[in-house]
């Protein structure tokens, strides 16, 4: 995580730089004594954390967050409680009193990284939602497969066959079932055999032991029946 400290006191820029070194994952790439001053490196750099004062001359911490369109996390750091109902007004991380205590302060550094850590799993998954395709080596090309055309998948130790709807032949492609299953959305494909992954969108049919997918049937191992209950929808 990218941060930045804003206080106008040079001893309290110091402390939080040194408690800010103790923590793995923070990377400190600004310490300014304004928040005017660290205006210039907002607009050029992503920054995922602020340490910031309240009380400052000029534009207070209040101020400042509230003037922020893309508002990284924040942690206040002050000497004054008075303004704590509003910096969690304005949904900051934590609001630190002056002198810190390091635990307070690796309480709050933790909180902010947890937070950060679900905001990143939370796009990703959004993403993966939004992309309705993938892309696989095949016969040294790399070809684009739209989710929609793949009926079902089979896998044979470090390859793939891919059949799809609109092809007499299934793509082979040089990749462990595991692998591509991790790429494949969980609400659509389901994987019902070790060597297999059905497309939910293709199934017509399941009979014990079986599904039927496009026009072929795929066997279900006894390992993964519960997977067909999760696709019927008779198991949340």
């Amino acid at each position: 995580m990218n941060c930045i400290i804003i206080d106008d006191e040079p001893l309290a820029l110091e402390l939080l730089e040194d408690n800010i070194r103790m923590v793995d994952g923070l990377e400190l790439v600004g310490s300014f004594q304004s928040a005017m001053a660290a205006t210039n490196l907002l607009q050029q750099q992503t920054i995922d954390l602020i340490f910031c004062d309240i009380q400052m001359p000029g534009i207070n911490g209040l101020q400042f967050v509230k003037s922020l369109t893309n508002k990284p996390l924040i942690i206040f750091v002050t000497a004054y409680d008075q303004f704590a109902l509003d910096g969690f007004e304005l949904d900051v991380v934590d609001y630190l009193l002056k002198p810190v205590a390091t635990e307070r302060f690796l309480k709050a550094c933790n909180k902010a990284k947890t937070i950060f850590e679900q905001s990143k799993r939370s796009a990703g998954t959004e993403l993966e939602k939004r992309r309705k395709y993938i892309f696989l080596y095949a016969d040294y090309n790399l070809v684009k497969l739209n989710h929609e055309d793949i009926t079902y998948i089979e896998g044979l130790k470090d390859y793939v066959k891919i059949y799809l709807a609109n092809a007499p032949k299934p793509i082979i492609s040089r990749v462990t079932i595991k692998s591509l299953e991790s790429q494949l959305p969980a609400d659509d494909f389901f994987r019902i055999h070790k060597s297999y992954i059905v497309n939910l969108d293709h199934v017509h049919s399941i009979r014990k032991g079986r599904v039927k997918v496009g026009d072929a049937e795929v066997p279900v191992s006894d390992g993964y029946k519960e997977v067909i209950d999760k696709m019927t929808g008779r198991l949340d």
